[in-house]
């Protein structure tokens, strides 16, 4: 039966658009001209194709469905209302406010039924991409039986021009990710004009060029029926993604604004909104009002939704009591739970032996996946130097699912938005993997990763100016502090290679936020810990790592990463000139921060004020441990194109350097 010229679904559309226009203008701020614009797409996908159930938000074999265009988030707030989650009209009235459930941007913490927290625009395109991947994967291992649905996302003429949303859209499309939809709601224009100032490509051609499959439809408007039959031949193509072009009008409906940039980022005005309403054909004093006619349109699609849970538990009871043993596996999967003995029996490595905490941490890596399913991931091209491709194990395929080494090439901005994905659609444990320089390129994604506490975990390797010849524009130097500054993200530098392996199983430990794990190009000597204190000291973030001899500390040396080493020859310099010094190895000073005061004080006694750090990094930041009156060794200029050793030397990062720095203290 026809959509088009039916009184009530134009009325369930019209419900959406004033439901979100009285948002923005309760709470003066916010997008009116996406929501008036984009109703219609939202409303025919949600009505008729979305699997869903309001009263189980969480039902995992949902189908998801992300606004990447996350400024128009009353238009999702508007859909979540009116299609029975628990999201009332005193929420919706307290749009944008201190402590709201409906916030300026989509949060997936304090809003149910929100997929994915999207801010910067095409983020939200990315993670679609990963959670569709996520799907493919866990149907890979437990079944169409028990996975078996699909992404959809709504994006905007911002989305498709960040870089970001082409990257994924690029491995998408290479991958094959025929249960990823994307309806683009065209409406040319954005904030500051009409797209036609700096954006004239056509983008259905360009999806196309990525492998995509591409239709357009030409009235989104007002044309439901062929939104519907877009959206059914989208989904019945399995063999590639599908991007719907959806041409719109941003303000559909405002007398004074459609079509403008004046409907895109500001309140339409009590006046505009009464105009808007009286051409919709709404009562124009009426106030989130969702009438009872649309009410019964609305409500169906949730009881489909429900009829479809209750069929796949009944599907889930039947498949869990005949395998017992793939059913623990769900379990653990679900709730990101390694099975008994996870952490036992991983790799040691012997007292004096050199080697790179990357090539330690993908012995860890692959000795942890052969125990934990649900952790893999991969890297930006760069397995061969940073270690991270698990062994036996095939390339992830998109269509099938199998095989758990993403290979995402050289995609940094995407790669950290997919993660992210993937931990949204729950289920997986995803690692990522490049040079530790350009984790400026994931910055956003990790921003957000922190922000929703998404147990990401993301390897950095090549992580000082001992990167050499390669010169400054690949050694990190502002990193460590920028990253360590961000809440919620834990920077994890472990000084050699067994606490590298303590480094992973803290980061697996960890499922409140992102762990960056930042590890060395060079070999680095094994500490003895015969002599000095075990590795496991890094779950505390610091700690004594070697003793004061002949009394109390008159010195700290503290250090992380590779420069525990020279950390570790000062102290032997410093004992022997009569001077016992203690020194301290500080992988993460996050974790070291959280300890309670007194385990604190027991590792920096606040009695001994001569202390040094060394870190090859900027020195910002230091002064929380070092005190004003310490001294911080680091680097606080761009490095240079030389050999890593003689970097090191001509930046200081010495034994020497800390002796003499200890001996100026005293």
């Amino acid at each position: 039966m026809s959509m088009n010229g039916d009184a009530n679904h134009e009325r369930c559309v019209n419900t959406l658009r004033t439901l979100a226009i009285d948002m923005v203008q309760e709470a003066n701020s916010g997008h009116p001209g996406l929501p008036l614009g984009a109703a219609p797409m939202a409303y025919v996908l949600w009505r008729n194709h979305l699997r869903f159930d309001p009263g189980a938000p969480d039902w995992p074999d949902r189908d998801r469905f992300v606004l990447s265009a996350g400024h128009g988030s009353a238009l999702l707030y508007a859909l979540l209302h009116a299609f029975g989650h628990d999201l009332g009209v005193d929420d919706l009235k307290a749009f944008r406010q201190w402590g709201s459930r409906t916030p300026g941007h989509p949060e997936i913490d304090v809003t149910p039924g929100v997929e994915a927290t999207t801010g910067p625009l095409g983020q939200g395109a990315a993670n679609a991409v990963g959670m569709a991947m996520a799907e493919r994967h866990l149907a890979s291992r437990f079944g169409d039986e028990v996975v078996d649905h699909r992404t959809f996302a709504l994006i905007s003429d911002g989305d498709v021009m960040e870089g970001i949303s082409n990257e994924a859209a690029s491995l998408a499309g290479h991958l094959g990710l025929g249960r990823l939809v994307c309806l683009y709601d065209a409406n040319d224009v954005c904030l500051d004009g009409p797209t036609s100032w700096t954006f004239t490509e056509d983008v259905g051609k360009r999806y196309e060029a990525l492998g995509w499959h591409v239709q357009t439809v030409a009235d989104g408007d007002a044309d439901l029926d062929a939104i519907d039959r877009a959206i059914a031949a989208a989904v019945a193509e399995t063999g590639r993604p599908s991007l719907i072009v959806v041409k719109t009008t941003i303000g559909f409906g405002s007398p004074g604004k459609a079509g403008t940039s004046d409907a895109h980022g500001s309140p339409l005005g009590e006046d505009e909104v009464r105009r808007t309403k009286e051409a919709l054909g709404w009562p124009a004093d009426a106030r989130f009002l969702v009438p009872d006619e649309a009410k019964a349109s609305f409500a169906a699609a949730g009881e489909r939704g429900a009829e479809a849970r209750a069929a796949w538990e009944e599907r889930f009871s039947a498949w869990a009591a005949a395998d017992a043993e793939r059913a623990e596996a769900w379990g653990e999967a679900l709730s990101l739970t390694p099975p008994d003995g996870w952490d036992e029996d991983l790799p040691c490595f012997d007292a004096g032996e050199k080697v790179a905490t990357r090539a330690a941490g993908g012995k860890a890596l692959n000795a942890l996946a052969a125990r934990i399913p649900f952790l893999w991931g991969g890297d930006a091209d760069l397995s061969c130097s940073t270690k991270t491709g698990l062994s036996g194990a095939e390339a992830f395929d998109g269509r099938t699912g199998a095989g758990r080494n993403v290979h995402y090439g050289v995609r940094e901005h995407a790669m950290g938005a997919i993660a992210n994905g993937m931990c949204y659609h729950g289920g997986v444990r995803p690692f990522t993997a490049t040079f530790f320089v350009f984790s400026d390129y994931m910055r956003p994604a990790t921003r957000l990763a922190a922000l929703n506490h998404l147990p990401v975990v993301s390897v950095f390797t090549h992580d000082s100016v001992a990167v050499g010849e390669d010169g400054p524009t690949h050694q990190p130097i502002e990193h460590l502090a920028s990253l360590r500054a961000m809440p919620n993200c834990h920077v994890v530098r472990p000084a050699d290679a067994n606490e590298t392996v303590e480094a992973w199983t803290y980061a697996l430990r960890r499922t409140d936020g992102p762990t960056l794990l930042v590890l060395s190009r060079q070999g680095v000597p094994t500490i003895d810990r015969s002599t000095h204190a075990a590795a496991s000291g890094l779950r505390r973030g610091g700690y004594v790592l070697a003793e004061a001899e002949g009394g109390a500390p008159r010195v700290i040396v503290v250090g992380t990463g590779a420069e525990v080493t020279q950390a570790l020859e000062a102290r032997a310099t410093l004992q022997a000139d009569g001077v016992p010094t203690r020194v301290v190895s500080m992988p993460c000073l996050e974790a070291f921060e959280a300890q309670d005061e007194a385990y604190r004080e027991s590792v920096l006694p606040a009695a001994v004020t001569a202390r040094v750090s060394i870190e090859a990094g900027a020195t910002f930041g230091w002064e929380r441990v070092v005190g004003l009156g310490g001294r911080a060794l680091g680097i606080d200029r761009f490095g240079a194109s030389a050999p890593g050793g003689e970097n090191l030397e001509r930046f200081g990062m010495t034994a020497a350097a800390v002796v003499a720095a200890a001996k100026e203290l005293l």
